[in-house]
Protein backbone atom coordinates (compact mmCIF):
# COMPACT_ATOMS: atom_id res chain seq x y z
CA UNK A 1 0.00 0.00 0.00
CA UNK A 2 1.32 3.52 -0.48
CA UNK A 3 2.11 5.72 2.03
CA UNK A 4 1.04 9.32 2.42
CA UNK A 5 3.42 11.87 4.34
CA UNK A 6 0.85 14.67 6.06
CA UNK A 7 3.05 17.42 6.81
CA UNK A 8 2.01 20.15 9.74
CA UNK A 9 -0.10 22.70 7.79
CA UNK A 10 0.38 26.33 7.59
CA UNK A 11 -2.49 27.64 9.88
CA UNK A 12 -2.03 30.93 9.12
CA UNK A 13 -0.84 34.19 10.97
CA UNK A 14 2.77 34.03 10.15
CA UNK A 15 3.45 30.97 12.26
CA UNK A 16 6.39 29.06 11.47
CA UNK A 17 5.57 26.50 14.35
CA UNK A 18 3.66 24.82 16.53
CA UNK A 19 3.40 22.83 20.10
CA UNK A 20 1.99 19.18 19.63
CA UNK A 21 -0.21 18.96 22.71
CA UNK A 22 -2.07 15.59 21.62
CA UNK A 23 -2.62 12.59 19.63
CA UNK A 24 -6.15 11.50 18.65
CA UNK A 25 -4.93 8.73 17.09
CA UNK A 26 -2.55 5.99 17.51
CA UNK A 27 0.12 4.00 15.59
CA UNK A 28 -1.98 1.06 14.06
CA UNK A 29 -5.65 3.20 14.13
CA UNK A 30 -7.33 3.14 10.97
CA UNK A 31 -8.61 6.71 10.31
CA UNK A 32 -11.24 8.09 7.83
CA UNK A 33 -11.03 11.63 5.79
CA UNK A 34 -11.24 14.57 8.03
CA UNK A 35 -11.29 12.31 11.27
CA UNK A 36 -8.67 14.35 13.97
CA UNK A 37 -5.68 13.17 14.21
CA UNK A 38 -3.47 15.33 16.44
CA UNK A 39 -3.90 19.01 18.50
CA UNK A 40 -1.24 21.85 18.39
CA UNK A 41 -0.88 25.08 19.94
CA UNK A 42 -0.22 28.24 18.36
CA UNK A 43 0.61 31.46 20.46
CA UNK A 44 -2.85 31.97 20.85
CA UNK A 45 -5.31 28.70 20.64
CA UNK A 46 -5.03 25.16 20.16
CA UNK A 47 -6.24 24.11 16.97
CA UNK A 48 -6.66 20.38 15.46
CA UNK A 49 -5.54 18.91 12.58
CA UNK A 50 -7.64 16.56 10.67
CA UNK A 51 -6.41 13.61 8.16
CA UNK A 52 -7.10 14.62 4.49
CA UNK A 53 -7.21 10.65 3.75
CA UNK A 54 -8.44 7.11 4.06
CA UNK A 55 -6.02 4.88 5.70
CA UNK A 56 -3.98 3.05 8.49
CA UNK A 57 -1.99 4.70 10.75
CA UNK A 58 1.84 3.85 10.46
CA UNK A 59 4.40 5.82 12.48
CA UNK A 60 3.68 9.64 14.65
CA UNK A 61 6.45 11.64 14.32
CA UNK A 62 6.03 13.90 17.46
CA UNK A 63 6.25 13.54 21.41
CA UNK A 64 4.01 15.77 23.07
CA UNK A 65 5.19 19.06 24.07
CA UNK A 66 7.35 18.58 20.66
CA UNK A 67 7.65 21.88 18.31
CA UNK A 68 6.56 20.77 15.09
CA UNK A 69 8.28 22.99 12.23
CA UNK A 70 5.34 24.24 9.29
CA UNK A 71 5.73 21.67 6.54
CA UNK A 72 7.70 19.21 8.19
CA UNK A 73 5.97 15.32 8.80
CA UNK A 74 3.74 14.64 11.22
CA UNK A 75 2.48 11.91 10.87
CA UNK A 76 2.57 8.81 8.22
CA UNK A 77 -0.82 7.01 6.55
CA UNK A 78 -0.47 3.77 4.56
CA UNK A 79 -3.37 4.53 1.97
CA UNK A 80 -6.28 2.66 2.05
CA UNK A 81 -7.86 0.96 -1.48
CA UNK A 82 -10.21 3.87 -1.96
CA UNK A 83 -8.52 6.41 -0.96
CA UNK A 84 -6.30 8.77 -3.32
CA UNK A 85 -3.97 11.13 -2.04
CA UNK A 86 -4.40 15.01 -1.51
CA UNK A 87 -3.62 16.72 -4.81
CA UNK A 88 -0.71 19.02 -3.12
CA UNK A 89 2.27 17.79 -4.24
CA UNK A 90 4.70 15.58 -1.96
CA UNK A 91 8.51 15.76 -2.87
CA UNK A 92 10.18 12.85 -3.49
CA UNK A 93 13.82 11.76 -3.39
CA UNK A 94 16.00 12.69 -6.36
CA UNK A 95 18.23 10.28 -7.83
CA UNK A 96 21.02 11.53 -5.72
CA UNK A 97 18.70 11.03 -2.41
CA UNK A 98 18.62 8.25 -0.24
CA UNK A 99 15.68 6.78 0.52
CA UNK A 100 14.69 7.78 3.86
CA UNK A 101 12.13 5.70 6.06
CA UNK A 102 9.38 7.48 6.92
CA UNK A 103 10.72 6.71 10.95
CA UNK A 104 14.03 8.31 10.14
CA UNK A 105 11.53 11.55 8.61
CA UNK A 106 9.96 11.56 11.84
CA UNK A 107 13.46 12.14 13.80
CA UNK A 108 14.99 14.05 11.46
CA UNK A 109 12.01 16.73 11.49
CA UNK A 110 11.14 16.80 15.29
CA UNK A 111 12.33 19.97 17.27
CA UNK A 112 12.63 18.22 20.81
CA UNK A 113 11.75 20.93 23.76
CA UNK A 114 10.84 18.75 26.60
CA UNK A 115 12.92 16.34 28.38
CA UNK A 116 14.57 13.04 26.77
CA UNK A 117 13.62 9.56 27.90
CA UNK A 118 15.75 9.08 31.45
CA UNK A 119 17.59 6.24 29.56
CA UNK A 120 18.56 8.87 27.29
CA UNK A 121 20.52 10.80 30.06
CA UNK A 122 23.28 7.77 30.56
CA UNK A 123 23.77 7.60 26.55
CA UNK A 124 25.41 11.56 26.31
CA UNK A 125 28.03 11.64 24.98
CA UNK A 126 29.69 13.55 27.53
CA UNK A 127 26.94 12.48 30.72
CA UNK A 128 26.94 15.22 33.06
CA UNK A 129 25.54 13.50 36.57
CA UNK A 130 21.97 15.00 37.20
CA UNK A 131 22.03 16.96 40.35
CA UNK A 132 20.31 20.60 41.01
CA UNK A 133 23.10 23.38 42.05
CA UNK A 134 22.27 22.41 46.25
CA UNK A 135 23.09 18.94 45.13
CA UNK A 136 26.62 20.09 43.76
CA UNK A 137 27.28 22.62 46.51
CA UNK A 138 27.27 19.66 49.27
CA UNK A 139 29.09 17.48 46.75
CA UNK A 140 32.10 19.99 46.92
CA UNK A 141 31.90 21.15 50.45
CA UNK A 142 32.47 17.16 51.43
CA UNK A 143 34.95 16.34 48.39
CA UNK A 144 32.34 13.81 46.83
CA UNK A 145 32.53 13.14 42.91
CA UNK A 146 29.47 12.67 41.74
CA UNK A 147 30.02 11.12 39.00
CA UNK A 148 31.06 8.34 41.20
CA UNK A 149 27.36 8.00 42.64
CA UNK A 150 24.52 5.88 40.99
CA UNK A 151 21.46 8.46 41.77
CA UNK A 152 18.09 6.56 43.37
CA UNK A 153 15.81 10.16 42.31
CA UNK A 154 14.05 9.96 39.28
CA UNK A 155 15.78 9.48 35.78
CA UNK A 156 19.03 8.87 37.85
CA UNK A 157 18.88 12.09 38.97
CA UNK A 158 21.23 12.28 42.42
CA UNK A 159 19.45 13.52 45.34
CA UNK A 160 20.11 14.17 48.78
CA UNK A 161 19.53 11.18 50.15
CA UNK A 162 22.47 9.49 48.47
CA UNK A 163 24.94 12.69 49.42
CA UNK A 164 24.11 11.47 52.87
CA UNK A 165 24.45 7.93 52.24
CA UNK A 166 28.15 8.74 51.11
CA UNK A 167 28.98 10.90 53.96
CA UNK A 168 27.81 7.88 56.36
CA UNK A 169 29.65 5.43 54.62
CA UNK A 170 33.59 7.81 54.08
CA UNK A 171 33.13 10.50 56.74
CA UNK A 172 31.49 8.66 59.92
CA UNK A 173 31.51 11.82 61.71
CA UNK A 174 28.64 13.32 59.37
CA UNK A 175 26.50 10.26 59.97
CA UNK A 176 24.60 8.99 62.92
CA UNK A 177 25.99 8.31 66.00
CA UNK A 178 26.82 4.62 67.06
CA UNK A 179 24.75 5.43 70.48
CA UNK A 180 22.49 8.30 70.11
CA UNK A 181 20.41 9.66 72.93
CA UNK A 182 16.94 8.59 73.47
CA UNK A 183 14.39 10.21 71.38
CA UNK A 184 11.05 10.75 72.59
CA UNK A 185 8.14 9.05 70.62
CA UNK A 186 6.28 11.28 68.93
CA UNK A 187 2.66 10.35 67.26
CA UNK A 188 1.18 12.07 64.28
CA UNK A 189 -0.01 11.16 60.81
CA UNK A 190 2.87 9.79 58.83
CA UNK A 191 5.40 11.64 57.07
CA UNK A 192 4.41 12.16 52.74
CA UNK A 193 7.13 10.84 50.78
CA UNK A 194 7.04 10.94 46.74
CA UNK A 195 7.16 13.50 43.58
CA UNK A 196 5.08 13.79 41.05
CA UNK A 197 6.77 15.55 37.60
CA UNK A 198 4.66 17.62 35.01
CA UNK A 199 5.97 18.45 31.74
CA UNK A 200 4.74 22.05 30.87
CA UNK A 201 3.21 21.87 27.47
CA UNK A 202 0.18 23.43 25.72
CA UNK A 203 -1.92 26.16 27.64
CA UNK A 204 0.43 26.16 30.85
CA UNK A 205 3.58 26.65 28.12
CA UNK A 206 2.17 29.29 26.72
CA UNK A 207 1.17 30.66 29.89
CA UNK A 208 4.29 30.56 31.47
CA UNK A 209 6.00 31.91 28.37
CA UNK A 210 3.74 34.90 28.28
CA UNK A 211 3.89 35.81 32.08
CA UNK A 212 8.05 35.40 32.21
CA UNK A 213 7.99 37.69 29.19
CA UNK A 214 6.20 40.40 30.35
CA UNK A 215 7.85 40.59 33.82
CA UNK A 216 11.15 40.97 31.89
CA UNK A 217 10.24 43.81 29.69
CA UNK A 218 8.28 45.73 31.43
CA UNK A 219 9.20 47.36 34.74
CA UNK A 220 6.04 47.29 36.90
CA UNK A 221 5.17 49.40 39.40
CA UNK A 222 1.72 48.63 41.39
CA UNK A 223 -1.20 51.54 43.03
CA UNK A 224 -3.72 49.80 45.56
CA UNK A 225 -6.93 52.00 46.40
CA UNK A 226 -9.78 51.14 48.50
CA UNK A 227 -13.35 52.15 46.93
CA UNK A 228 -16.46 52.32 48.81
CA UNK A 229 -19.08 50.20 46.77
CA UNK A 230 -21.79 50.75 48.97
CA UNK A 231 -24.11 52.64 46.96
CA UNK A 232 -23.08 51.04 43.30
CA UNK A 233 -24.23 47.88 45.31
CA UNK A 234 -27.37 49.52 45.85
CA UNK A 235 -28.21 50.54 42.67
CA UNK A 236 -26.88 47.32 41.20
CA UNK A 237 -29.83 45.44 43.46
CA UNK A 238 -32.07 48.01 42.31
CA UNK A 239 -31.52 47.37 38.93
CA UNK A 240 -32.20 43.22 38.82
CA UNK A 241 -35.59 44.01 40.46
CA UNK A 242 -36.70 46.36 38.03
CA UNK A 243 -35.18 44.85 34.94
CA UNK A 244 -33.60 40.85 35.26
CA UNK A 245 -36.30 39.58 33.76
CA UNK A 246 -36.53 41.57 30.95
CA UNK A 247 -32.56 42.62 30.00
CA UNK A 248 -30.69 40.05 32.39
CA UNK A 249 -28.74 39.84 35.98
CA UNK A 250 -26.23 42.17 36.51
CA UNK A 251 -23.14 41.37 38.17
CA UNK A 252 -20.30 43.89 39.29
CA UNK A 253 -18.34 43.77 35.87
CA UNK A 254 -20.29 45.77 33.65
CA UNK A 255 -20.24 48.75 36.02
CA UNK A 256 -16.62 48.42 35.83
CA UNK A 257 -15.98 48.18 32.46
CA UNK A 258 -18.64 51.07 32.10
CA UNK A 259 -15.83 53.19 34.42
CA UNK A 260 -13.17 52.12 32.46
CA UNK A 261 -14.66 53.13 28.96
CA UNK A 262 -14.68 56.49 31.01
CA UNK A 263 -11.87 56.78 33.09
CA UNK A 264 -9.49 55.72 29.51
CA UNK A 265 -11.64 58.66 27.69
CA UNK A 266 -9.61 61.41 30.14
CA UNK A 267 -6.40 59.35 30.63
CA UNK A 268 -5.84 58.17 27.10
CA UNK A 269 -2.16 57.09 28.02
CA UNK A 270 -3.56 54.40 29.94
CA UNK A 271 -5.46 52.73 26.73
CA UNK A 272 -2.37 52.05 25.16
CA UNK A 273 0.23 49.77 23.64
CA UNK A 274 4.25 50.12 23.87
CA UNK A 275 6.41 48.49 21.08
CA UNK A 276 10.06 48.99 23.06
CA UNK A 277 11.63 47.52 20.30
CA UNK A 278 10.19 50.18 17.67
CA UNK A 279 9.72 52.98 20.37
CA UNK A 280 6.34 53.74 19.45
CA UNK A 281 3.39 54.29 22.32
CA UNK A 282 -0.15 53.89 20.50
CA UNK A 283 -3.16 55.28 22.24
CA UNK A 284 -6.29 53.68 21.04
CA UNK A 285 -9.47 55.33 21.09
CA UNK A 286 -11.56 52.39 21.18
CA UNK A 287 -11.64 50.18 24.58
CA UNK A 288 -11.06 46.83 24.04
CA UNK A 289 -11.06 45.25 26.99
CA UNK A 290 -9.22 41.87 27.67
CA UNK A 291 -11.08 40.00 30.77
CA UNK A 292 -8.94 37.78 31.97
CA UNK A 293 -10.84 34.11 33.07
CA UNK A 294 -9.96 31.17 34.52
CA UNK A 295 -10.32 27.91 32.79
CA UNK A 296 -10.15 24.00 33.36
CA UNK A 297 -7.08 24.21 31.15
CA UNK A 298 -5.91 27.37 32.64
CA UNK A 299 -5.63 31.36 32.35
CA UNK A 300 -7.40 33.27 28.95
CA UNK A 301 -7.60 36.35 27.96
CA UNK A 302 -10.86 36.84 25.39
CA UNK A 303 -11.47 40.57 24.51
CA UNK A 304 -14.82 42.75 24.93
CA UNK A 305 -14.25 44.91 21.75
CA UNK A 306 -15.34 48.72 21.90
CA UNK A 307 -16.42 47.92 25.35
CA UNK A 308 -17.24 51.69 25.52
CA UNK A 309 -20.00 51.69 22.76
CA UNK A 310 -22.25 49.42 24.85
CA UNK A 311 -24.41 50.11 27.80
CA UNK A 312 -24.49 48.27 30.90
CA UNK A 313 -26.58 44.84 29.83
CA UNK A 314 -24.86 44.67 26.22
CA UNK A 315 -21.44 44.17 27.80
CA UNK A 316 -23.12 42.14 30.40
CA UNK A 317 -24.44 40.13 27.73
CA UNK A 318 -21.32 40.37 25.81
CA UNK A 319 -19.37 38.70 28.91
CA UNK A 320 -21.32 36.04 29.43
CA UNK A 321 -20.99 34.78 25.89
CA UNK A 322 -17.06 34.91 25.91
CA UNK A 323 -17.08 33.90 29.31
CA UNK A 324 -18.57 30.62 28.51
CA UNK A 325 -17.06 30.08 25.18
CA UNK A 326 -13.59 30.69 27.23
CA UNK A 327 -14.75 27.82 29.53
CA UNK A 328 -15.86 25.39 26.75
CA UNK A 329 -12.38 26.31 24.87
CA UNK A 330 -14.65 27.48 21.65
CA UNK A 331 -13.12 30.30 21.05
CA UNK A 332 -11.45 31.92 18.33
CA UNK A 333 -8.22 32.84 17.78
CA UNK A 334 -9.53 36.44 16.72
CA UNK A 335 -11.19 36.54 20.10
CA UNK A 336 -7.79 36.22 21.92
CA UNK A 337 -5.85 39.01 20.66
CA UNK A 338 -6.06 42.90 20.41
CA UNK A 339 -6.48 43.86 23.63
CA UNK A 340 -5.86 47.80 25.01
CA UNK A 341 -6.48 47.35 28.84
CA UNK A 342 -6.74 43.99 30.77
CA UNK A 343 -9.09 43.76 34.02
CA UNK A 344 -8.65 41.16 36.15
CA UNK A 345 -10.32 39.96 38.66
CA UNK A 346 -10.48 36.59 41.54
CA UNK A 347 -14.21 37.48 42.77
CA UNK A 348 -14.83 35.80 45.69
CA UNK A 349 -11.31 34.95 46.21
CA UNK A 350 -10.05 38.22 45.28
CA UNK A 351 -8.11 38.88 48.78
CA UNK A 352 -6.80 41.97 50.20
CA UNK A 353 -4.43 43.35 47.60
CA UNK A 354 -2.78 41.50 44.57
CA UNK A 355 0.30 42.87 41.78
CA UNK A 356 -0.85 41.70 38.81
CA UNK A 357 1.34 41.50 36.18
CA UNK A 358 0.38 43.54 32.89
CA UNK A 359 -0.52 41.81 29.46
CA UNK A 360 2.19 42.79 27.06
CA UNK A 361 2.42 44.83 25.23
CA UNK A 362 -0.34 46.80 26.96
CA UNK A 363 1.00 49.35 29.93
CA UNK A 364 -1.35 48.53 32.02
CA UNK A 365 -3.86 46.43 34.21
CA UNK A 366 -6.52 46.72 36.34
CA UNK A 367 -7.08 44.03 39.87
CA UNK A 368 -10.32 44.01 41.04
CA UNK A 369 -10.10 42.44 45.26
CA UNK A 370 -12.72 41.02 47.47
CA UNK A 371 -15.87 43.48 48.35
CA UNK A 372 -16.04 43.02 52.72
CA UNK A 373 -18.22 45.00 54.92
CA UNK A 374 -16.19 46.90 57.61
CA UNK A 375 -16.55 50.03 59.69
CA UNK A 376 -15.63 53.27 57.96
CA UNK A 377 -15.62 56.75 59.55
CA UNK A 378 -17.84 59.07 57.36
CA UNK A 379 -18.81 62.59 58.64
CA UNK A 380 -17.36 61.81 61.59
CA UNK A 381 -19.23 58.93 62.57
CA UNK A 382 -18.56 55.01 62.08
CA UNK A 383 -20.72 53.28 59.61
CA UNK A 384 -20.59 49.83 58.08
CA UNK A 385 -20.30 50.08 54.32
CA UNK A 386 -18.87 48.13 51.67
CA UNK A 387 -15.44 48.25 50.84
CA UNK A 388 -13.31 47.41 48.05
CA UNK A 389 -9.74 47.29 47.10
CA UNK A 390 -8.66 48.06 43.13
CA UNK A 391 -4.95 46.54 42.72
CA UNK A 392 -3.44 47.77 39.22
CA UNK A 393 0.02 47.82 37.64
CA UNK A 394 1.27 49.87 35.27
CA UNK A 395 4.51 50.29 33.15
CA UNK A 396 6.47 52.79 34.46
CA UNK A 397 8.09 52.98 31.10
CA UNK A 398 5.58 54.70 29.57
CA UNK A 399 2.74 55.92 32.47
CA UNK A 400 4.30 57.99 35.60
CA UNK A 401 3.15 57.36 38.87
CA UNK A 402 1.19 60.63 39.12
CA UNK A 403 -1.06 59.41 35.72
CA UNK A 404 -1.39 56.27 37.68
CA UNK A 405 -2.93 57.68 41.13
CA UNK A 406 -5.35 59.97 38.65
CA UNK A 407 -6.45 57.68 36.76
CA UNK A 408 -7.15 55.17 39.66
CA UNK A 409 -8.73 58.30 41.59
CA UNK A 410 -11.19 58.87 38.71
CA UNK A 411 -11.96 55.22 38.42
CA UNK A 412 -12.80 55.36 42.02
CA UNK A 413 -14.88 57.93 41.97
CA UNK A 414 -16.78 56.71 38.82
CA UNK A 415 -17.45 53.52 41.41
CA UNK A 416 -18.76 55.32 44.57
CA UNK A 417 -20.77 57.61 42.44
CA UNK A 418 -22.69 55.30 40.32
CA UNK A 419 -24.71 58.23 38.88
CA UNK A 420 -22.20 59.40 37.05
CA UNK A 421 -21.65 56.45 34.76
CA UNK A 422 -25.36 57.04 33.22
CA UNK A 423 -24.59 61.14 32.21
CA UNK A 424 -22.94 62.10 29.03
CA UNK A 425 -18.99 62.61 29.74
CA UNK A 426 -18.40 66.25 30.28
CA UNK A 427 -16.94 68.62 26.99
Amino acid sequence: MPIHTIKMPDIGEGIAEVELVGWHVREGDQVSEDQPLAEVMTDKAAVEIPSPVNGRVQTLCGALGEMIAVGAPLIHIELADDSAPPTQPVAAPTDQQDPISPQATCRSRRTPVGPEPAAACHQAANPRPLASPSIRRRAREHDIALHALQGSGPGGRIVHGDIDATLARTHPSHGTPANPPPVAAVTGPPARTGTQQIQVIGLRRRIAEKMQASMQRIPHFSYVEEVDMTDLEALRQSLNIEYSATHGRLTLLPFLIQALARATEAFPQINACYDDEAGIITRHAALHLGIATQTPGGLVVPVLRHAESRDLWGNAAEITHLSHAAREARLPREALSGSTLTLTSLGALGGIASTPIINHPEVAIVGVNRQVERPVVRHGRIEVRRMMNLSSSFDHRVVDGMDAARFIQELRRLLETPALLFLPAPG
